[in-house]
């Protein structure tokens, strides 16, 4: 089914969506539940370590600093189009970097991951956090990254168009509490039970630095955006209905009238999807399309979430390692399973594995091209 193209008045004259230069694009096609005649296919983290101009360009250059120099996250960005020849770049960021512009003191530990000061669990710390903001001069670099890399894109019309990238307010919400990577989340699921009050004013805060965050990537030119929610799949359905959804539906009506389309994704969240779909709808957001990890098959993500919803996914990552057969047979039956959906961009079911030799995903990218 094809929704109708929403009205992006609010979006600027010059938006890559307004002119015409993404409009038609394959990937805004598909995300608009319009099936194109070639099947779009980006990967998320296409931009990173499994590319040795990567690892060039970032030599002696902390991952926030990377994401915070206009000029090194637009290249970034741009290299694996230039590469590969996806259909989509995404801006290269990182969940936490929210949080590093609103003023939290958190580092990219190698090996580890985001690390916070301290964990913050009380009310009073809570407190202390509401209290910081997000404002257009702190999202400035972002906005000049986002407008340099479209700027790079844009070629007229069929030009390559940027999707604007932000973390969920319920996995920026776990880092904090937790104060670094878990594997169960057991603290920040404790504090959304034993203080339900507390946990709604910080995944509110969470949730208004995300829409910020996403928003001035759509002014400054991107042509849909994606939630991302690392952390989602540690929760119960009926935990993330009450405890998360409502802010995950906060961030995204930030950006509800400009009229982009959106994308949700988590990672192990195949009992959560139909909620996921609905925290889009309840957004505001006029075409929503749903994620799906390695875990769930795209036919049965289909038959769970109705004929109106365009699906991503969902290429498992560890195949990318397997020999060509494999896993040219396995892309293969992705690609027929997403048959199933109005539309289909094709992806992963998680991120680039940094060993990724860059060649296969080429291949890849040749293939569903072919398909």
């Amino acid at each position: 089914m094809t929704s109708p193209t929403p009205s992006v008045s609010n979006l600027p004259s010059t938006h890559p969506l307004v002119d015409g230069r993404t409009s038609t694009s394959p990937l805004v096609r598909a995300l608009r539940g319009d099936r194109p005649e070639r099947t779009p296919v980006w990967f998320m983290r296409q931009a990173g370590r499994s590319l040795p101009e990567y690892r060039e360009v970032r030599q002696g250059i902390g991952m926030l600093e990377s994401c915070l120099r206009p000029d090194l996250a637009a290249e970034i960005t741009l290299q694996p189009v230039r590469r590969h020849g996806v259909d989509a770049a995404i801006f290269f960021s990182d969940i936490v970097v929210p949080l590093k512009l609103a003023g939290v003191d958190v580092e990219i530990a190698s090996g580890v991951g985001p690390v916070m000061d301290r964990p913050y669990r009380t009310a009073a710390d809570i407190d202390e956090l509401v209290s910081r903001d997000l404002d257009e001069t702190a999202l400035a670099p972002i906005s000049e990254a986002a407008a340099r890399t479209v700027a790079e894109l844009s070629d007229g019309p069929g030009s390559t168009p940027l999707i604007g990238f932000g973390g969920a307010p319920f996995t920026l919400a776990a880092y904090l509490v937790e104060g670094r990577p878990s594997r169960d989340h057991l603290a920040a699921r404790t504090l959304m039970h034993a203080d339900p009050e507390t946990w709604q004013r910080l995944t509110t805060w969470t949730a208004d630095l995300t829409g910020r965050f996403l928003r001035a990537q759509i002014l400054a030119g991107a042509s849909a955006v994606q939630l991302f929610d690392s952390w989602a799949g540690s929760l119960s359905l009926a935990d993330y209905v009450a405890h998360v959804a409502p802010s995950s539906t906060r961030a995204l009506r930030h950006v509800a009238d400009l009229g982009v389309p959106g994308i949700h994704f988590g990672t192990a969240t195949g009992h959560l999807l139909p909620a996921m779909r609905d925290v889009l709808v309840a957004a505001g957001l006029t075409h929503r399309t749903v994620g799906v990890d390695y875990r769930t098959p795209l036919d049965e993500a289909a038959g769970r979430l109705g004929d109106d919803v365009p699906l991503q996914g969902n290429i498992d990552p560890a195949l990318l390692g397997a020999p060509w057969p494999a896993l040219e047979a396995h892309v293969r039956d992705v690609v027929d399973r997403g048959r199933a959906a109005p539309a289909h961009v094709v992806n992963l079911g998680h991120g680039v594995p940094p060993t990724t030799d860059p060649t296969v995903l080429t291949r890849v990218v040749e293939l569903v091209h072919s398909l």
